[in-house]
Order: C-alpha cells, then sequence, then structure tokens
C-alpha cells in the first residue's frame, strides 16, 4: 500500500470514530427545575420502575438511573408544564432492563404519566392524575381529587385513595383497599376485590369474579359476565342498588335493619334466594324464569337484580 492509501485509511478510520454515538447506559441522574407557574408534569418511560412523589417544596427533581440503551433525559419546563422522557433510540427493536427513577413533585400539581412496560408507584398527590400503562403495575397510595388509573395486563393495587376514582385493568387484578368518595372500577378478564368507603361504587366485571366490602353506600350498581359477585354493604336511606349477572351468581350481604324494596329477576335458570324474609320466588308458568318481590322497612331504598343463569342471594 502506497503512503496515500495508507493516509486515505488513517483519514477514514479516524473520521468515522466522530460519528460512533456516545453512550449513556446507565447514566445516573440528579436534576431539579423550580416550578413555580408550573400546574403540570408529564412522565413517559417506556420500561423499568418508576416512583412518584408529592411534596410541599416548589421544585420537580429526577433521581436514579436510566435504561443502559437510553439516549438521554429530556427534562425541561414549556409553558406551565414540565415534561420528562426517557428517550430511546429505536422503539421498535427495543429491548431493555428499563430505568431506575425517582420523581418528586408539588403535591398540588397534575400529573400525566405513560408507559408500556414500567412499574409505577405514586404516592401523595392531590390533584388530577392519569396513569396509562400496558404491561406494568401500578402501585397508588394517598391520592385524591381525580384519579385515574389504567393498565392492560398489569396489576393495580390502591391504597387511600379519594375523591373521584377510576381503575381499570383489561387481563389484570384490581386490589383497593380505603378508598373513599366516588368508585368506578373496570376489568375484562381479572379479579376485582375492594374495602371501600366510597359512597357511590361502579363496578363492571367481565370474566372475573368481583369482592367487594362497602361502608355507607348511596348508590352501587354492579355488572358482571361469567363471574361471581360479593357484595357486603350497609344501604344508606333512599339507596340504590342494581346489579346485573350473567353466568355468575350475584350474593348482597346488607345490614341488619335494611330498608328496602326489593325486585329480584331470574332468566333461563337460576335460583333467587332470601334470607331477609319468607317471602319465596315465584317461577313462571312457562320456561325457566322466576321473580321475588318484597320489602323491609319503610321500603326508602332500592335493590334491583337480575341473571341470566346465575343465582342471586340476598341476606
Amino acid at each position: 500500500m502506497n503512503n496515500f492509501n495508507k493516509y486515505m485509511v488513517a483519514a477514514l478510520t479516524s473520521a468515522s470514530l466522530l460519528f460512533i454515538p456516545v453512550s449513556i447506559a446507565g447514566e445516573k441522574v440528579d436534576e431539579r427545575l423550580n416550578s413555580d407557574g408550573v400546574n403540570a408534569v408529564t412522565i413517559e418511560n417506556l420500561s423499568g420502575e418508576i416512583t412518584i412523589i408529592g411534596w410541599d417544596e416548589s421544585s420537580v427533581t429526577v433521581e436514579g438511573e436510566l435504561d443502559d440503551k437510553a439516549e438521554k433525559l429530556t427534562f425541561e419546563q414549556v409553558g406551565n408544564t414540565i415534561n420528562i422522557k426517557v428517550e430511546l433510540p429505536n422503539r421498535g427493536r427495543w429491548n431493555s432492563s428499563g430505568s431506575d427513577l425517582t420523581i418528586h413533585m408539588p403535591k398540588n400539581i397534575r400529573v400525566s404519566f405513560e408507559s408500556i412496560s414500567s412499574d409505577v408507584e405514586l404516592r401523595n398527590l392531590n390533584n388530577d392524575i392519569t396513569v396509562k400503562t400496558v404491561s406494568g403495575d401500578i402501585k397508588a397510595t394517598e391520592l385524591s381529587e381525580n384519579i385515574e388509573l389504567s393498565s392492560v395486563s398489569g396489576t393495580i393495587k390502591s391504597s387511600k385513595l379519594q375523591g373521584k376514582v377510576n381503575l381499570s385493568t383489561v387481563s389484570g387484578d384490581i386490589y383497593d383497599k380505603n378508598s373513599s368518595g366516588r368508585l368506578q372500577l373496570q376489568a375484562v378478564s381479572g379479579e376485582i376485590t375492594s374495602q371501600s368507603k366510597a359512597k357511590e361504587v361502579f363496578v363492571n366485571n367481565i370474566s372475573g369474579n368481583t369482592e367487594l366490602n362497602l361502608s355507607e353506600v348511596d348508590e352501587l350498581r354492579v355488572s358482571s359476565v361469567s363471574g361471581d359477585t360479593s357484595v357486603g354493604l350497609d344501604l344508606q336511606k333512599n339507596g340504590v342498588v342494581k346489579a346485573s349477572s350473567v353466568s355468575g351468581s350475584v350474593e348482597l350481604d346488607f345490614q341488619k335493619d335494611v330498608a328496602a324494596d326489593f325486585r329480584l329477576k331470574a332468566n333461563a335458570g337460576g335460583d333467587l334466594i332470601n334470607k331477609l324474609t319468607d317471602k319465596e320466588a315465584t317461577h313462571a308458568k312457562y320456561g325457566p324464569s322466576s321473580k321475588l318481590y318484597f320489602q323491609t322497612g319503610n321500603a326508602n331504598s332500592s335493590v334491583r337484580v337480575s341473571t341470566v343463569s346465575g343465582d342471586v342471594i340476598v341476606k
């Protein structure tokens, strides 16, 4: 090889090195932004573990370790919003262990979180809270105001949520404890378990069992398909219960002195069982349907239950 070719090879080799991307694999981060004038924080991270904690300071901080394949962390204020995003080079070929970050933010600021497979934990937040993830688990404690947590295949565990609470999952389970206010629970093929002080409770479950332990309820609406439903509740004066089931049983356990008008109906099979009074169900002359109407006390509340090929038990 002549001298010219040697020089060319050396030059090309040196030049190519300038275009090798600089990796920040596993980089530690510890950053802070002032939150004066900020009314919302948005967070986006594909995988890993994210913890979001509300506090009383006027700043937002991000601490922890980035994904091995992360290109950078975007942490900036745009208008009245602070955006936090872990940037990855190619989502189509993304496969990594994820980022492990802890975010502190003012507890009275709105927060929105989106992810594919990140597990996320939220604590001590008191404004609009929205979480959407595909396969990540969600853990939420001491949140209030407007709360919407959803996961496609992850589990949702919540404790001490207050306000308008909406928890939904497709194939994961929901475990709710000590919530209050207005509670909405939705699952397609998961289990729903709740111990709640909510006055208004709305539940929709398909192909999963539902177990509710409620206290003083003004309104309860439950719909289930191919799953059993068990509810313990203290129905308040002028309260309303509406429940429907297909191929699953419904059991309602009321307080001792419940005062309500009961109207229970069964179609295509299923038994109506009354453990509150001596009134028994009457069966249709033709076809496998039956109904059970009765009242307790001054009947100031209303209980309506219908089932297709499932049992209904009131006690």
